[in-house]
């Protein structure tokens, strides 16, 4: 199958009309997108949208071939004129297969919320699904074999990717395509790198691909370490960058603190964000984590880990740090930094960043200082990605 995009954008585009925000400003040329429409193969559109005709010429397509136009969202929206030629626009209803006379056969996928979408097998047997903005597939049983592509709002509903690779739906060859594009998130280089961190990928308008070449499926990395100041965002980036996955298990290393309530609305608001299928772990034993097989771990965080192993090691004793402590936290750090070199899980791990700041007052302060920036140098190094998260903006260091 052949399938071009004449648009990607959310469905008021982007920039979105009269919207002063920094992202719709920034929207143009190639970053600008319109509302998303597929042309497949010349003779299915799914979803019409204002201006089609003029996004198929530009593209080089046209529409005067179209047998079929299929609307996906939750309702038919405003009245957009029909191109001549065009046949009326309909709906697939929930459940049920259409068959076109080009040998397309369309099924329409039940969703969570209002809305259609659409799975599509071509003539020579190729799979494709797309799912409107604001949607994720309802009652998803294990399919027979996974999708060729995959297009959704990746950025809005990370949860729907994860539903489908949760069966099967999406497996490592999916080409997934980010499409519905809002102002949520700046065009260009960090779009592109949130949506691999997640698998996926965004085209410009009118590109057109062919269902099945994989080429371009971004390779998710291994071990992504993400540093950051206190507030900075840090934890909101590593949770954001395995939204899309999965049963991801959230490696809590600081425990309850009995009595803390400043803590414990800490914790709590952590738990709040996290996916309902997440599971989480409270301790400290990173190690038979790292060795063991299992889906992606999200550690946060090191600091904590490192505070714990100071304590284990006698470290604000002098006598004892002196005789014996210093090499006991050592063999410690290699042992995580070896674990995290052979893992072959997916790992996200959050630290702080201490040593920008202001020179604490006391020896134990500077000795944990030195230490945490020993622990996160060590632990970078064997990370494919390394990000330094500075006001909510993620900096790139490595990868």
């Amino acid at each position: 199958m052949e399938l071009t995009l004449l648009g990607t954008g959310a469905p008021a585009g982007l920039p979105r009309p009269d919207c002063p925000c920094a992202v719709c400003a920034s929207a143009l040329g190639p970053d600008a997108r319109a509302a998303t429409a597929l042309l497949l193969d010349g003779v299915l559109l799914l979803d019409l949208t204002p201006g089609a005709a003029f996004a198929a010429a530009r593209a080089g397509r046209s529409l005067t071939g179209v047998r079929q136009v299929l609307l996906s969202h939750p309702h038919d929206g405003p009245a957009v004129e029909v191109p001549a030629g065009l046949p009326q626009p309909g709906r697939v209803p929930d459940g049920r297969e259409l068959t076109l006379l080009t040998g397309h056969r369309v099924r329409a996928v039940a969703l969570d919320a209002p809305g259609t979408g659409y799975a599509v097998t071509g003539p020579e047997g190729q799979r494709l699904l797309y799912l409107p903005p604001g949607g994720a597939p309802a009652g998803l049983g294990e399919p027979a074999e996974s999708y060729d592509m995959v297009l959704l709002d990746v950025v809005g509903r990370p949860d729907a990717l994860a539903k489908l690779r949760a069966v099967g739906a999406v497996g490592p060859t999916t080409d997934v395509i980010a499409v519905h594009l809002d102002h949520d998130v700046p065009p260009g280089p960090e779009l592109g790198r949130r949506l691999a961190a997640a698998g996926a990928r965004a085209v410009p308008d009118g590109a057109t691909l062919a269902v099945g070449a994989y080429e371009d499926v971004p390779d998710v990395p291994r071990r992504t370490l993400v540093l950051g100041g206190a507030r900075s965002g840090k934890s909101v980036e590593a949770e954001r960058r395995l939204a899309a996955f999965p049963d991801v298990l959230y490696v809590a290393t600081g425990g309850s603190r009995n009595g803390d309530t400043e803590w414990s609305a800490r914790v709590s608001a952590h738990r709040e964000r996290r996916p309902g299928s997440w599971r989480t772990v409270e301790t400290c034993d990173l190690v038979p984590l790292l060795e063991a097989e299992g889906p992606p771990l999200l550690v946060d965080c090191l600091s904590l880990w490192l505070t714990d192993a100071m304590d284990a090691a006698g470290a604000w004793d002098d006598a004892v740090w002196a005789e014996r402590g210093e090499k006991v936290l050592r063999e410690r750090v290699r042992e995580l930094t070896e674990a995290v070199r052979a893992t072959r899980r997916t790992v996200v791990a959050v630290s702080n960043e201490v040593g920008s700041g202001i020179v604490p007052a006391t020896a134990s302060g500077r000795l944990y200082r030195d230490e945490l920036g020993r622990l996160n140098a060590g632990f970078a190094d064997e990370c494919e990605h390394v990000l330094l998260v500075v006001a909510g903006q993620a900096v790139v260091l490595k990868g």
